[in-house]
């Protein structure tokens, strides 16, 4: 599949016709509008079948987002939506505050303010009434052309200062109704640019602001929200090396050939290297997957006086001369991780369309020769490792892993006996009910964990947090340690109660130790608890 930026419309389209979706599960997306954005449809349902969900996208009247909202026909919110996007353009909602500020005294900027406000409210408190979906709310657009000019930034009471105070307030008040999100429209026009943003003779026409490629770019923006909360999210980064941490070839070129430092070229390299390291410190697994001489790279990692990426941030490598999709299923391998966890990154095309090829659940991302400069941005702007989580396990996931493949290492010794490996392990099993401390952990296993969880159920934080408040409810979580070190909290188990029956929501554990037992343990405590 292609990237969305790579289809015209039509391709899109005829694309998305011609697509077998009979296997996938539904997404029911609910769009609630003061604006014209039927055109978003084509991208949303694009994103939806690359994640691997049938879209079935539902538009609200226009203008009506309150009275929708309000409205005792199930027909369009139910339980069965999975997510309501919001657009409430403040030129429809108040064109008092965007078209005639310079006219409005002190009292009346109030009473506009305390009307979006109440609006706001309104209209969270009558969708949570009928469902729990997603809540993705496009924020109010800051004017590039300000009411009062060059000097509306300087102070907080003109009419930047007022619609920035709309969007905190919109903010805080999505904050306190479970699983909605805050969608900041300003971002998306960066990303296209003013110009490209807007159709003005459209908006005039038909109330339709944005051309094609702004909701392309506010799509791509939601989904990056999308894709953490049903767990689709990467947490493992493998890496070419030659023309992709550094420029030139280290088996030609040798060490001080290569391009890497403070000035162009090498200086896209390095800015390039900072963002795979903010991955790195944010919980994400490095690893490396080159055709070359090992001794060569490990050269580089060791002594280059420019290489940011060291021996500490990569936990597992195949440097050598084999095909790369027979190597990074390697590399899933030595980390006991699916193929559905890892981002492939290489500046040969060859090499990426391979890997799609023969390894469709793994994710490429293709760094096209002469664009070095652009190699950062591609990175952090492709989604895949957004989370909404960050949790003690996440800081010290790479060591998590460099352990994991040593205890494979240790494994191969006992030809096949996993009962006398693991008597070796001299594990330590921890069950404890959940508390406030172990929120994010919990959350984050529910919307990541794949391979051993029995219901696919996903959570926030704030869904975690009111099953620990119920009475009617309980969370076990287990924790592991074994002679090669402590491997935090691993599985996780929720209970509810009904009418004297007990219920298991949600029995998960995580990939890196299945098969160990533990499940057996977790799931007897779990009935004894009931």
């Amino acid at each position: 599949m292609k990237n969305i930026n790579n289809y015209s419309l039509p391709e899109l389209q005829n694309y998305i016709d011609n697509f077998d979706t009979s296997n996938y599960s539904k997404l029911n997306i609910v769009i609630l509008r003061n604006i014209t954005v039927e055109a978003i449809t084509p991208y949303l349902r694009y994103l939806a079948i690359q994640m691997g969900f049938l879209p079935n996208v539902v538009f609200g009247n226009y203008d009506n987002v309150l009275q929708d909202a309000k409205s005792t026909n199930d027909q369009l919110i139910n339980q069965n939506t999975d997510c309501i996007m919001v657009f409430t353009r403040l030129e429809t909602l108040s064109p008092k505050l965007t078209n005639s500020f310079t006219q409005l005294d002190l009292n009346s900027i109030e009473e506009e303010k305390k009307f979006v406000k109440n609006y706001i409210v309104s209209t969270l408190g009558s969708i949570r009434k009928k469902t729990n979906a997603i809540i993705n709310w496009q924020g109010f657009e800051l004017p590039v052309y300000p009411a009062f000019g060059v000097m509306d930034n300087t102070r907080s009471d003109m009419q930047m200062g007022t619609i920035r105070e709309l969007n905190d307030f919109l903010k805080l008040q999505l904050r306190d109704f479970k699983n909605s999100f805050f969608i900041d429209i300003n971002t998306s026009r960066s990303m296209v640019g003013y110009k490209k943003f807007y159709d003005n003779r459209y908006w005039h026409i038909g109330k339709a602001p944005y051309t094609l490629e702004a909701l392309k770019e506010i799509s791509i923006d939601n989904f990056k929200l999308f894709r953490a909360l049903k767990g689709k999210n990467k947490k493992c980064l493998v890496l070419d090396c030659d023309n992709t941490l550094w420029g030139g070839i280290v088996g030609e070129d040798g060490l001080e050939g290569i391009k890497l430092g403070p000035n162009y070229p090498g200086s896209a390299f390095l800015v390039f290297q900072q963002e795979i390291l903010s991955l790195y410190h944010r919980g994400i697994v490095i690893a490396l997957c080159s055709k070359n001489n090992e001794s060569d790279v490990w050269d580089v990692v060791d002594n280059h006086p420019h290489m940011l990426i060291k021996k500490k941030h990569i936990s597992t490598a195949m440097i050598n001369w084999e095909d790369k999709a027979s190597n990074i299923k390697q590399i899933a391998d030595n980390l006991n991780i699916g193929l559905d966890s890892i981002v492939f990154v290489d500046d040969n095309e060859f090499e990426t369309n391979l890997v799609k090829e023969l390894l469709p659940a793994v994710e490429t991302i293709h760094l096209p020769k002469g664009k070095s400069a652009d190699y950062k941005d591609m990175l952090a702007s492709s989604g895949f490792f957004d989370s909404l989580t960050f949790t003690d396990e996440d800081k010290k996931r790479s060591q998590l892993y460099k352990t994991e493949f040593i205890r494979k290492k240790d494994q191969k010794k006992f030809s096949g006996n996993m009962n006398s490996y693991y008597k070796t392990l001299n594990m330590s099993v921890y069950i404890e009910k959940a508390n406030e401390s172990v929120v994010p952990r919990i959350a984050q296993l529910t919307q990541k964990t794949n391979q051993f969880n029995l219901t696919t159920k996903r959570y926030t934080e704030s869904d975690i947090e009111e099953f620990i408040k119920s009475k009617n409810s309980d969370i076990l979580f287990v924790k592991l340690e074994d002679r090669f070190g402590d491997m935090g909290i691993v599985g996780a188990c929720i209970i509810k109660y009904f009418n004297g029956f007990a219920e298991i929501d949600t029995f998960l554990l995580s990939c890196r130790v299945i098969g160990r037992g533990v499940e057996k343990v977790l799931l007897n405590a779990s009935i004894k608890l009931a």
